[in-house]
């Protein structure tokens, strides 16, 4: 087959490592992989893996932007011209896109919904969805079916896979040195790595946090990310009077070396579609705690592979924070069960036969 990824930007985060996965996937099964982007930081990675990159000024979130229209034009020519056969979405912008040049080109047009969206008036009136959508997890299989009235046949579940072997338990005596890289101390490190948006629930951590140090003075708080909420957050350490244990990285090409340097790993998520660096996380063995929100209700199994809190609740994040630390054993086993688990249902392999699969069906069916 021949498929071309549509996708704002290359730049880090979970979509860009969820077409990442599935491009090196695909080619592996000899599959031809276009892939159509404004560009980005990790657009060697694609490059390294042999995936044909086409630039286009698709770096909007505006349905009716002229950058639609030009990437409209250019993608025509490169669909007709080299027999593409499948388009795959991955935003509500390139939703549209997709939708468009598949009336234009007749190639196939799926779309994977890596979260929750908004009941805007367009998404009603102009869905764009393809003939297929791929949900990441069963609670955003359930927000298009009840918020959008989807039908279940169009929907696919397929959970996001990681490579699992990439991933690794680092021994303490290690740890120590993935710390001092980033300038931390031995001392317990609580750390979270995402995005600084509201909706990933930072300020609930920070808070809890204040609480944490009174019982463990010692403790780190690690956040591993870029976005509009940087000074925001930082003057709220300031504020709570926590800023000399609280460390700000900016994203990094590699997750690995800062979950590395991590002892408990947070998510305190408001609204999460699946959450790629928690599953990061829990392939590296480390003991999670998650709002009982979104996918990351799928992920984590109370007290068993690591521990649910009430979504926005500091005071529960700071008691699951100081058990964690109390309980060397309970963490050690968590964070066992908890690569165990992502290990069994959330591989990369499965994740690539099942999209494959969605793209057959759609190439077997008749206009």
């Amino acid at each position: 087959m021949k498929i071309l990824f549509l996708v704002n930007h290359l730049n880090v985060g979970g979509i860009s490592s969820y077409i990442l996965t599935l491009a090196s996937g695909l080619k592996r099964k000899g599959h031809s992989v276009f892939i159509a982007s404004s560009g980005g930081e990790l657009l060697s990675k694609f490059n390294d893996l042999g995936v044909i990159y086409i630039s286009i000024p698709i770096k909007t979130k505006n349905e009716l932007s002229p950058r639609m229209f030009l990437s409209l034009l250019k993608l025509r020519r490169v669909i007709k011209d080299n027999k593409i056969e499948i388009l795959h979405s991955h935003s509500r912008t390139t939703q549209v896109l997709g939708s468009w040049l598949h009336k234009l080109t007749g190639a196939k047009h799926i779309s994977t919904c890596h979260g929750f969206f908004k009941r805007r008036f367009s998404r009603k009136v102009f869905p764009c969805w393809g003939e297929k959508i791929i949900a990441i997890s069963e609670q955003v299989q359930e927000h298009l079916k009840d918020d959008f009235k989807v039908s279940s046949g169009q929907i696919s579940l397929i959970n996001n896979g990681i490579d699992v072997d990439k991933f690794k338990s680092v021994p303490p005596s290690e740890k120590q040195e993935f710390k001092s890289r980033l300038g931390l101390k031995s001392e317990p490190v609580i750390g979270i790595l995402a995005r600084l948006s509201d909706v990933k629930g930072h300020k609930y951590l920070i808070e809890a946090m204040k609480t944490v140090l009174v019982t463990f003075p010692d403790t780190q708080l690690l956040i591993a990310g870029e976005g509009k909420m940087e000074k925001e957050l930082k003057k709220l350490t300031e504020s709570l009077g926590i800023e000399k244990s609280v460390f700000f990285v900016p994203e990094r090409l590699d997750t690995r070396d800062i979950l590395s340097a991590i002892d408990i790993f947070v998510m305190p998520s408001l609204n999460e579609g699946l959450g790629l660096a928690l599953m990061e996380a829990m392939a590296s063995g480390l003991p999670v705690i998650g709002s009982a929100v979104g996918g990351i209700k799928t992920l984590i199994k109370d007290g068993d592979n690591g521990l649910l809190v009430s979504p926005g609740d500091s005071s529960e994040i700071a008691k699951a924070i100081i058990d964690l630390i109390s309980d060397s054993n309970k963490a050690l086993g968590l964070g066992v069960n908890a690569r165990k688990y992502i290990a069994k249902e959330f591989s990369d392999e499965d994740m690539v036969l099942k999209t494959e699969e969605v793209y057959l069906e759609c190439l077997r069916k008749k206009e």
